[in-house]
């Protein structure tokens, strides 16, 4: 799932694309407010995880404009401002949640991924489809009583997938939710990585349309 990060202390922006990433998101990280209005209107993101102070204002301000525009994304407030007045100014400013410095990042992912969850309207953790039941927390499924286990690439376009199964996703969308702005993408990633699960879940789980994309298979064709 698309995830963009607004932080501007380098190295923690830095750890949280990658420990978020390994957590079977796609983040994209921007350093100031600028950049994330931008990044905003520019990209399909499922969540944002916020810093309040920022070189160019207030986390909250852009928050609160978030709000009054109508965008109702789910928003993680991640700060040094740890004090219960500084939690209940964020939560009724709009955020969804609050993450104080220092935190876990295996937390702030379960915290995502509640979210995340309930905007879809699921109570259960797990995603169930043709037979495969998937678990984001770790990454790894269950179908006919065994074990799968995901490389993180290979779940996130999974879990795009599952997020509309029978929606035909085109090769440039799964493209750009696999990899970020800077990453360069081999001509074949999308090919490679939907080979590999259809390695793992069968050859026809996937279908490919051809000239437009891939979907969910609607049966069980093993």
């Amino acid at each position: 799932m698309r995830i963009l990060i607004v932080e501007d202390d380098p190295v923690l922006l830095n750890g949280l694309t990658v420990g978020l990433r390994l957590s079977g998101f796609s983040p994209e990280a921007v350093a100031s407010l600028a950049d994330a209005a931008t990044a905003m209107d520019s990209d399909e993101f499922r969540a944002v995880v916020l810093d309040i102070g920022l070189p160019d204002g207030s986390g909250l301000d852009f928050l609160a404009t978030l709000r009054r525009a109508g965008d109702a994304r789910p928003v993680v407030l991640l700060t040094a401002r740890d004090q219960v007045a500084d939690r209940i100014t964020g939560l009724d400013t709009g955020a969804d949640d609050y993450v104080g410095k220092p935190f876990d990042l295996h937390e702030l992912a379960a915290r995502l991924r509640a979210l995340l969850r309930r905007g879809e309207g699921r109570a259960q953790p797990s995603i169930e489809w043709n037979g495969l039941v998937v678990y984001p927390e770790t990454m790894s499924g269950k179908r006919d009583g065994g074990t799968i286990r995901f490389a993180a690439r290979e779940f996130a376009l999974l879990q795009h997938l599952l997020e509309r199964p029978t929606a035909i996703r085109s090769k440039a969308e799964l493209e750009e939710r696999l990899y970020g702005w800077n990453e360069e993408i081999e001509s074949n990633a999308v090919e490679v990585h939907v080979h590999k699960l259809r390695a793992k879940l069968g050859a026809r789980f996937i279908e490919t349309v051809r000239g437009v994309g891939y979907r969910l298979a609607e049966e069980d064709a093993g």
